[in-house]
């Protein structure tokens, strides 16, 4: 089996009336035990539904396992300041044993702007801030001394390996972030030819700036019901250049979603 299957964490949920909070350190053991790839928390200072705060989740994540992967579904690096962002991947890498993926996104719109107020920085600008502490990112983590866009000069301690970046985003802004800074790039529910298609897409970006082409993950794509069935959709999306998907919680039973994600990935192997 080369596509992997993830799990969020009850940490949130898109459905405000229904808030899925459930105990991250049982979850955590229990999606690792039963043989599943990643885990994953999302991220926000104010969304729609409540929300936990992603760091201190995986940090908990992590310090209860031992091999699944921790992972941000995904990190808006443009509502901390890069060098503070920088400082919780890194000690996330630390205290993980690197297992640590960074997926980052300019956050959905649904959630408004509140959050980014709130932070004190422009919504309207995410994109660029996002561009920017990308490219600043590595060198942070790494150890490296580095100049921010303020002109500020600073290096971390201690330096970390760099956790493989998953850009997230349909827009052809996402596609270019993806193709100039990612190892690999994140969807939400698309189909397995639309994926080809923007993989196609991001491939061409990437060998204009000499990267090499990026394989994808797919949240929350629609598998179906029934283990067997969900191989077949499995199959069509790995053919797409698809290399994880990440199964969305279809109610505040995490338990129940954990085990017909593990009978997905059994029947796959």
């Amino acid at each position: 089996m080369t596509v992997e299957i993830g799990v969020i964490l009850p940490t949130s949920t898109p459905d405000p009336a229904h808030p899925i909070l459930g105990d991250v350190r049982e979850s955590a053991r229990f999606a690792e035990a039963a043989g599943l790839d990643s885990i994953w928390s999302t991220d926000h200072l104010v969304a729609s539904a409540p929300m936990l705060d992603s760091t201190v989740v995986l940090a908990a994540a992590a310090a209860v396992t031992e091999r699944i992967t921790v992972g941000f579904n995904v990190m808006l690096l443009a509502l901390r300041p890069v060098a503070w962002a920088a400082k919780q991947v890194s000690t996330l890498q630390y205290v993980s044993g690197n297992r640590l993926v960074l997926g980052i996104g300019t956050g959905n719109p649904a959630h408004g702007d509140i959050g980014w107020r709130a932070a004190g920085v422009s919504y309207a600008d995410r994109g660029r801030r996002t561009d920017e502490a990308l490219r600043v990112l590595p060198d942070l983590v790494t150890g490296k001394r580095t100049v921010l866009d303020d002109g500020v000069e600073v290096a971390l301690a201690p330096a970390a390996n760099m956790p493989p970046v998953v850009v997230a985003g349909n827009g052809r802004a996402a596609l270019r972030r993806a193709a100039r800074y990612g190892d690999g790039w994140a969807s939400i529910g698309l189909p397995p030819e639309e994926i080809a298609e923007s993989l196609a897409e991001i491939g061409r970006l990437a060998a204009e700036l000499g990267r090499p082409a990026l394989k994808a993950t797919v949240v929350g794509p629609d598998v179906g019901t029934d283990p067997q069935q969900a191989t077949a959709r499995l199959a069509a999306y790995e053919a797409a250049g698809v290399e994880r998907v990440i199964l969305a919680p279809t109610g505040t039973d995490w338990r129940r979603d954990y085990e017909f994600a593990a009978k997905v990935r059994s029947a796959y192997n």
